[in-house]
């Protein structure tokens, strides 16, 4: 009993020093913040990011549904017909309308969209002659070098790394 009353007086003492108030009182706050925390809640919903990072968007965004596209149905995906951009490679259908400063009608690829840019992209070429014609059939790509595969293959990834592949692309006739 008398160790009892001797450990009181001494945890008395040590709380008279100021570090060790200080201490117990910040030991306090965070044990009162973990059972009681303060998480204002939000007089109405919020409908916009300056208002913090959980906001309604005004409408839900756009799906991309995976599908079939043949020449002529990709031709629409222009970026002035429709204003979703897309294009295809190697018969993946990419869509590209995140880069629409690239692919769209005044950038530097914008013979590219709504087209298949599998022989342009494995020529290095963006001439208006790389492209196939819409009304005929798929190019085979079967005069390509080993060199300009790999080259398209590369673009292939690149594509599939960066932008959603929304497609394949088939035959006029054939979706």
């Amino acid at each position: 009993m008398i160790s009892l009353i001797m450990r009181q007086e001494e945890l008395v003492d040590s709380l008279k020093l100021p570090i060790n108030a200080t201490l117990l009182a910040a030991i306090a706050f965070l044990v009162y913040r973990i059972v009681w925390p303060s998480i204002p809640q939000p007089r109405e919903v919020p409908t916009s990011y300056k208002d913090g990072y959980s906001w309604m968007p005004e409408k839900h965004p756009q799906v991309a549904l995976f599908q079939k596209y043949t020449p002529l149905t990709l031709k629409k995906y222009n970026g002035v017909e429709d204003k979703r951009i897309l294009l295809a490679i190697n018969g993946k259908v990419f869509d590209v309308t995140a880069g629409a400063g690239f692919y769209g009608p005044d950038g530097p690829y914008g013979n590219f969209a709504g087209r298949d840019a599998s022989r342009g992209m494995a020529k290095q070429s963006f001439d208006i002659e790389m492209l196939s014609p819409i009304e005929g059939p798929l190019d085979t790509l079967t005069d390509l070098t080993s060199e300009e595969w790999v080259n398209m293959k590369g673009w292939d990834e690149h594509f599939t790394n960066k932008y959603i592949v929304c497609g394949e692309l088939v035959e006029n006739g054939a979706a």
